[in-house]
């Protein structure tokens, strides 16, 4: 969960270069397990997670979110539990494990009373977590196929940090002692993103101490992730060690300090690595919301992204084998990070009804042609969030260029995913070096903030192929 840090003075370290341990060989891994830096299912096939968060334990009653989710497209939901330390105690697991099942998501289960331990004087140990974990372990053994146990959310805070290190040790080995066979994640300190690089630079002990080799990292990217180059120079030591790692919860850029999400999704998808959005519903800060009130039909700007998005859950999740999936979805994606800036939206706004245009009337260029689709997917007084959508028609094309004007005087403010130029009321969106080229029938999109005032009418777009 999303947690304020102050007074952190991020510094990227150099990282020294890793003694390797030797260790004995592993015992064998059921179900789900790690291979190399991969997660793979027991038949030994890939799976990537994509899924979102579900705050289980504080909206017990909610459990359509599990088939909803689902129907968003994601193939993965991490689910919050309590043991009874600050939340909970969550003695549904059996009938979580259950939903998962029906509805074809792998379940990752974790025990937020752990959340910043050792600066939140509420939080529970490491320790205690693995003590819940035993107290269930009827309904989790012969699960391993679909269950992954995330320990403790965010266990460590702030505060001496370096106590992650051990605690994490002691708390895996523990977990193996006791029989547990299932594929184990563990989140970062530091409220779960690591600005201290404890997790980064601790990572092969950790995964040396599990002795069934079936870890897997997981970061939290929020605020301290909120530029490109922070979150790539962290992915890339992970990749550069061989070390598995997933993104267990991040946010978006609803203002500029906030975490580059466009970054994260991209990188996720071109390195094939899980990502999971933070969260469904539910939230004390509505703004983390993807659906209003739990309602699929009231998605917010953060769940369109995240559900309908280039990189998001539709066109990128695959359905885990054990439950019938067999092929992967077509990318339709830039498979590296946009170099444009991502949004910032008003917090205290609550999002209108979309309103949006048909689709243009196409122009062509040597046979080629496009269409564009104007919504507003977002209004607060003063400013407005839209979505153009570009298709391509029946051949393939190398760019394109949307042309609108305002009725109204509105005026654009920032843009992403395209370069957007006014002359008075008469704007014009030219494509992006990297999603300029579209196969026949492909789409891409591209979004703007703008102000305006009084009146806020939907222009008519036309679309130019290059």
């Amino acid at each position: 969960m999303k947690r304020l840090l102050t007074s952190i003075g991020v510094a990227v370290l150099a990282l020294a270069a890793s003694v390797l341990v030797a260790v004995a060989p592993a015992e064998a891994a059921v179900g789900l397990r790690i291979s190399g830096t991969d997660i793979v299912e027991a038949n030994g096939q890939k799976f990537v997670m994509r899924g979102v968060n579900h705050p289980h334990v504080w909206y017990t009653g909610q459990t359509s979110s599990f088939a909803n989710i689902k129907a968003a497209g994601a193939n993965t939901i991490r689910v919050v539990l309590g043991s009874g330390k600050r939340w909970g105690p969550s003695n549904d697991v059996a009938n979580v494990i259950t939903l998962c099942k029906t509805n074809k998501l792998i379940c990752v289960l974790e025990v937020h009373d752990t959340t910043g331990y050792g600066e939140e004087g509420a939080a529970a140990s490491l320790d205690e977590a693995v003590n819940y974990w035993i107290s269930q372990k009827s309904a989790l053994v012969g699960q391993e196929n679909y269950v992954v146990i995330n320990i403790g959310n965010e266990p460590i805070g702030n505060v001496n940090a370096s106590q992650w290190t051990a605690a994490t040790v002691a708390a895996i080995q523990k977990m193996r002692t006791n029989g547990f066979q299932h594929l184990i994640m563990v989140d970062a300190p530091n409220w779960g993103q690591d600005w201290q690089y404890t997790m980064r630079d601790n990572a092969q002990t950790i995964l040396n101490a599990d002795t069934q080799r079936n870890t897997v990292l997981s970061i939290h990217m929020y605020a301290v992730f909120n530029t490109a180059t922070a979150i790539t120079d962290y992915l890339n030591r992970f990749r550069t060690n061989g070390w598995p790692l997933v993104i267990g919860e991040f946010g978006w850029r609803f203002n500029s300090n906030e975490v580059d999400h466009e970054t994260i999704l991209a990188e996720a998808q071109a390195r094939g690595l899980g990502y999971l959005a933070w969260s469904w519903s539910g939230n004390t800060d509505p703004i983390l919301d993807m659906a209003l009130n739990f309602d699929p039909a009231q998605l917010t700007t953060w769940g369109q992204r995240i559900v309908n998005g280039a990189n998001g859950l539709k066109a990128t999740a695959k359905e885990a084998t054990i439950f019938g999936g067999t092929s992967s979805p077509s990318p339709s994606a830039s498979t590296g990070p946009s170099p444009s800036a991502s949004p910032s939206a008003s917090p205290s706004a609550s999002p209108s009804p979309s309103r949006s245009t048909g689709p243009s009337p196409s122009a062509s260029q040597g046979g080629r042609s496009c269409s564009a689709t104007y919504t507003i997917t977002n209004s607060w007084p003063g400013g407005f969030q839209a979505e153009v959508k570009v298709t391509a028609g029946s051949s393939a094309i190398t760019g394109w260029a949307v042309n609108w004007t305002f009725a109204n005087g509105q005026t654009v403010t920032q843009a992403w995913s395209a370069t957007v130029t006014s002359s008075g009321a008469a704007v014009t969106a030219r494509n992006a070096s990297w999603n300029g080229s579209l196969a026949a029938s492909g789409s891409t999109s591209f979004g703007f903030l703008a102000s305006w005032n009084g009146t806020n009418a939907v222009p008519a777009v036309t679309c130019t192929a290059g």
